[in-house]
């Protein structure tokens, strides 16, 4: 099966049956997680969906008591998410979860009923896929929530590009993580430094590869993984360690680094340059004015086409557009300005807007034409080149540190509220409560 279909099977293997243990009376405890449990069952399918993952290289996964709570951690952060969400009012409708279904068995070229054979073939049931895939949108649209909060000033934006000057080189980088809890004691802090160290030493001695370290030893949710973050740009890398990265040799590790979550190791993977990132690109930019008169569905073109007509004919007169703009315009955006839509290029607006737009001279304006939005008249302001290079590298050095930002909060979020939690582990070597 394709790797698409593979990551959802196993994300829903993961997050399980809300209904499991309506179905299996008799199935122990494996946690609490507030009010809501995890199932015997639902850890022990996730282990073997882990295990399945690592066929043919079993040697890199931890022991089992030891990749058992990896796994249930896994669980306990998708529960609590999963709640949260709820909590704040979010609901997912079973039409939203159809239609979410329908576009995972489309991007694997499937019908809804080949889906459902391929779920059954690798042990899972379709409820309990559908179950899973409602988790992940409510969590998804929890975390787009929660991104809303993460700003971007533009001195950051500026120290970025600064940082850049010397080309755009992305670093492929992996971690290992020995986590701390929030307030962590002297004692605890003393016992994670001690960790980390023996970590960093059996790696000194090659006595393990990195990856295979982070699958056994860390404590981050990536651990499974490997330990891998993934492909960086410098503004993607906390502050902290950036500089440090920059001048590092691929295979290098450095740390021990403390950070919020804990003890970190570094391993630089690879480096690539990807370009400059659009020098010189120049395009025609527009700045005009309309005005607006929507048209209902059903309701005649002719009476909004007949009162644009009039209204041209009053500025080819000597009437002020902006002023006619603010007291007919039906665009309740732009006609508090006058119907100004400020510097735009040709499509960014649509096709037809914009090649009524490219007909006209500075100053003159079109006759009345309809796009979707209803029917208008466009005065072109003014026409000019533009570089769009130095806005779409703002714009992509934004999004890169706003990237960043949000996972560091909603990280710093996850262990605040797996913290203020009441835990109670079943498993392992002995029963474990916790609460916040």
């Amino acid at each position: 099966m394709i790797r698409t279909l593979r990551a959802l099977l196993a994300a829903a293997v993961l997050a399980g049956s809300l209904n499991a243990f309506a179905q299996q009376p008799l199935d122990r405890i494996a946690a609490v997680v507030d009010e809501d449990i995890i199932l015997q069952s639902e850890l022990d399918r996730a282990v073997a969906n882990i295990r399945g993952q690592y066929a043919g290289r079993e040697a890199q996964l931890p022991p089992a008591d030891v990749l058992q709570r990896q796994v249930l951690e896994r669980l306990i952060l998708i529960r609590l998410q999963a709640a949260r969400a709820a909590s704040t009012g979010m609901r997912i409708s079973d039409e939203e979860v159809d239609t979410a279904v329908g576009n995972i068995a489309r991007q694997n070229n499937l019908s809804v009923d080949q889906l459902r054979q391929q779920l059954a073939k690798d042990g899972l049931s379709f409820g309990d896929f559908r179950s899973s895939l409602r988790d992940e949108i409510v969590v998804q649209r929890l975390r787009q929530r929660f991104a809303q909060r993460i700003s971007v000033s533009e001195p950051e934006i500026d120290a970025a590009l600064a940082a850049q000057a010397g080309g755009n080189t992305q670093y492929r980088l992996a971690h290992i993580l020995v986590g701390l809890p929030e307030g962590a004691t002297a004692e605890q802090i003393a016992t994670g430094q001690r960790k980390i160290e023996g970590i960093k030493g059996l790696l000194e001695r090659g006595e393990m590869e990195f990856s295979a370290a982070a699958v056994r030893y860390s404590d981050s949710p990536n651990a499974l993984e490997g330990g891998d973050l993934g492909w960086r740009a410098l503004d993607q890398i906390p502050t902290s360690f950036a500089g440090t990265i920059r001048g590092m040799q691929t295979g290098q590790i450095i740390g021990p680094i403390r950070g919020p979550s804990g003890f970190q190791l570094i391993k630089l993977e690879e480096t690539r340059n990807v370009g400059a990132g659009g020098d010189g690109q120049k395009v025609t930019q527009f700045q005009a004015r309309h005005i607006l008169i929507r048209v209902q569905e059903g309701d005649a073109d002719a009476p909004a086409k007949a009162k644009l007509e009039t209204l041209r004919a009053r500025v080819v007169g000597g009437a002020d557009f902006a002023q006619l703009a603010t007291e007919n315009s039906q665009d309740n955006i732009s006609k508090a300005r006058g119907g100004d839509l400020g510097w735009f290029a040709k499509d960014d607006f649509g096709p037809d807007f914009g090649a009524q737009v490219a007909l006209l001279s500075d100053g003159q304006v079109s006759p009345p034409f309809k796009t979707q939005a209803g029917w208008h008249i466009v005065q072109r302001v003014g026409t000019r080149e533009a570089d769009v290079g130095t806005e779409s590298r703002r714009n992509q050095v934004r999004e890169s540190i706003g990237q960043r930002k949000l996972e560091d909060e909603w990280n710093r979020f996850l262990r605040e509220m797996r913290g203020e939690a009441f835990i109670d582990i079943r498993v392992g070597a002995a029963p474990a409560a916790s609460a916040g």
